[in-house]
Formats: C-alpha cells, structure tokens, sequence
C-alpha cells in the first residue's frame, strides 16, 4: 500500500471515494470520513494540539454493513491493517492478540481490526472479566500514543466490560441501524441493478416491505426473487417475485400447501380483513401486505404487516391504535359470523401486555392501578385487573364500530383476499376509496 508524506495534505473528496461501497448511511459515513481526515492529515491537527483518538467501535445487529465499513475506512486511512477474528483455542487465541497488537505497533502507522469483537469470549453479563477483553483493554493502554487505531465491530455489548468500551480507549461509538427510508431506497436500487427487472419495480414499496431488515436480507430477497422468476422460465423477475420472496425471507412465511376448507380461507379472510380495515381507517397508508395462505407461525394460516412506527414508545395515540388493529382480527370474525374467534390468542396477549404498559409505564389509568412495587396488596392486583378487563372491553367496542361503520370495506376486502395470495398495501387503499366513491354515488 502506498503511503503518503507525512507533509502532504489529502482532500476530504479523496477520503469519500473510499465509501462509495457503503450505501446510504450518509451521517455514519460523515463520521468516518471525519475520522480518516485525522489520519490522512495528522500534522494539520497536531498544529492545533488534536491527537488521532485511540479507537472506533461499530455496533448494530448481523448484516447491515459494519465490516464493509470497517474495511472501507482502513482503505481510506492508507494504514497498514492488522485483522483478528476469533478462529482459534482460547489460549492460543489470547496470544494471537497480543501478537496482532505487538505487530501493529511495530508498523505504526498502522490499525488493528478487532473484526466481531463481542464473539472472542464465551461470557455472559455476570461474567464479563474473560481473559480475552482484559487481553485487548491491556493491549490497546500499552499502544496509547503509539500511532495505533483500533477498530472492532460487535453485534451487541452485553457481554463486554464497560471499562472496555469507554472513551479513552473507543473514543468513538457508531450504533449502525438496520436501513430505513431513504436509505432503504438506495440499497434497494444497488441490488436491483444487478439483476433484470422489468419496467415499473416499485422500490418505495420494496424499500416498505424490507422496513428493519438488515442489508444481507435485501441481497438475499432480490436474489430470491430471481429464484422465484427462473423456477417459473420467467425472463425478467417481476414486482410478484419479490413479494414472494420478501413474504418467506423477512416474514418467514412461505407458501402453505395445505388442504384448507373454504370456511377456513373465509373466516381467516375476514380475520385479517378485520385488522386491516382498522389499521387503514385509523393510520391510513399504514397497511404493508396481508395474505390469507401464508402464515408466520405453524397452524396460521394468514397474516396483516403494517409499517414500524418510530414513534410506538412515545406516542399513546398510536399505541392505542395498534390495541384496536389487534383486536380487529377478533371483532370481525364475530360481527360478521357470530362466533368465538379461535385464532386470536398471539393478538390479545399483545393487547394485554400494550395496555399493562399504560398502566405501569406510564400511569394512564391512575395512581391507584400504578405497580411501584414488587410487594403490592390483593386489592391492588384486583383492581389492576379489572380496569384492564374493562379499558379493553372499551378498545374492543370502539373497533367493532368502526368495523360495522366500514362493512363493505371489510366485506370487499375479505373477498379480495379469498382469491389472491397477497394483498398489497396499495391495494387496500383502492378498495377503501372505491367504496367511499360507491357510498357519495348512493
């Protein structure tokens, strides 16, 4: 690798073209960018007292990029790299690092990549003081001030000692986050290009449907969707094909083969139907895909996604939507064939648990139902129990109206979905305002 003169000042717009390989993560790459800066041109710094900070720590979960760029800033730096990764026995492996260590200081300049870090010991939140993280904290206080930056990676931190991860040692932390967005859009769009597509792909829709995928499951949905086309002597993947694909990938629910009676599709259409008419009149737009013949979880037979809301932690009012869209499912099975929904118990443990959290975390319901302690009276618990029985049993009337004030948007819908595999979002939002155009014309 070539290196410059210590004297020589490089341009940041030489520095970016290293990071054309990461997609999207514009403020993530603003951060490394900076920090190849102070490599490149460390006497410009030195002038103003800056020394090169000690380390980088990339977190996030597996896939979303943060090898890639690791590896993009240690092109860009123009240092030589030293890379450890746990491939051999503990104690040969603690030595490995402080020969990684020791071979670094010696070609200083140089960077040590401490590639998925939180994986070199075997350890869990009680037991953190594993040889190997005293190894690296020991290892990277002996290269202070010796032109040796290090870089590691970890899918999460709660095996690793705080003491590790402090400033002084990692002086910089990334959380690398699963793309969304924009973001989303761009990565969708890279991985496109590499197949054949016809004219038409929607990626807002794909970019939607991948919301919180890590970026290896985009790759693997596109090509997927490549396998879907080529199975069926297809010359071009189409917008199905990825849909296919995205629905077994990310939602983990392939194509069922079972002999279902036309009751079960029925009642299961107007199962998801439920929750989707909800979902659409109370957060429209909100509704990703609903399907009838594909179930998440073994016995289920259908599924709704809606859209991850950023904001589900802060804001009630979609909190207490999302109460109604569960209970959805349920009210429309009984409204509309006067029977014991049999599918519903995932749902009402969630409708449970999201109104428990009005009550303990946030005290919605009063001083009076708020658990402060471990060691509350029988009468607490038994009014706790009854204002949640009867605080659902108002969500639950409040959906049944809206479903009765939109039966034929759920009917349409329902019968949609008794002949197709998979509703898009798109799709239910036409059905919905043909039957309002309908509703204006009578």
């Amino acid at each position: 690798m070539e290196k410059q003169t210590s004297k020589e000042t490089v341009s940041i717009q030489e520095i970016e073209k290293h990071f054309d390989r990461v997609i999207g993560y514009k403020s993530i790459k603003r951060e490394l960018i900076r920090i190849c800066d102070i490599m490149r041109n460390e006497h410009h710094y030195a002038s103003l007292g800056v020394s090169v900070p000690n380390g980088l720590l990339l977190e996030g979960v597996p896939g979303i990029g943060k090898t890639l760029m690791a590896k993009c800033l240690i092109k860009a730096s123009m240092r030589t790299a030293f890379v450890c990764r746990k491939d051999l026995p503990d104690g040969d492996f603690v030595k490995h690092i402080k020969g990684v260590f020791g071979e670094a200081v010696k070609n200083a300049p140089s960077i040590v990549f401490l590639d998925d870090m939180d994986k070199f010991a075997n350890c869990d939140d009680s037991h953190k003081n594993s040889e190997e993280f005293i190894t690296i904290q020991s290892c990277m206080d002996d290269v202070k001030g010796k032109n040796v930056f290090v870089v590691a990676t970890i899918n999460e931190d709660d095996a690793i000692p705080k003491s590790l991860l402090r400033a002084g040692r990692f002086d910089y932390r990334i959380k690398v986050h699963p793309p969304k967005g924009k973001d989303a859009e761009k990565i969708v769009e890279y991985y496109i290009k590499q197949k054949k597509f016809v004219a038409g792909v929607d990626v807002k829709t794909i970019a939607r449907l991948l919301d919180t995928a890590s970026c290896a499951e985009f790759e693997t949905v596109i090509n997927e969707a490549g396998i879907y086309a080529g199975e069926q002597r297809k010359t071009v993947i189409t917008m199905d094909d990825i849909v296919k694909a995205c629905v077994k990938v990310i939602y983990g629910a392939p194509e069922n083969d079972g002999d279902y009676s036309e009751e079960q599709i029925k009642t299961t259409a107007y199962h998801e139907a439920g929750h989707a008419v909800i979902a659409e009149v109370l957060e429209p737009g909100s509704v990703n895909f609903i399907s009838v013949r594909r179930g998440q979880l073994e016995g289920k037979l259908g599924f709704t996604d809606t859209v991850r809301n950023n904001d589900y932690y802060f804001d009630k009012k979609y909190m207490e939507n999302k109460v109604m869209i569960l209970l959805g499912g349920k009210a429309s099975t009984e409204i509309c064939f006067g029977k014991t929904d049999l599918g519903v118990s995932s749902d009402m443990r969630s409708v449970f648990n999201i109104v428990d959290r009005f009550m303990d975390d946030y005290c919605t319901y009063g001083f009076d139902a708020y658990e402060y302690s471990y060691k509350m009276s029988d009468k607490f618990y038994a009014n706790k129990e009854e204002k949640m029985a009867c605080e659902i049993s108002k969500f639950y009337e409040q959906t049944k109206r809206i479903l009765i004030e939109n039966r034929e948007f759920l009917d349409r819908l329902a019968k949609t979905l008794m002949t197709q595999d998979v509703v898009m979002g798109a799709q239910v939002i036409e059905i919905r305002e043909a039957c309002k155009k309908a509703s204006l014309v009578a």
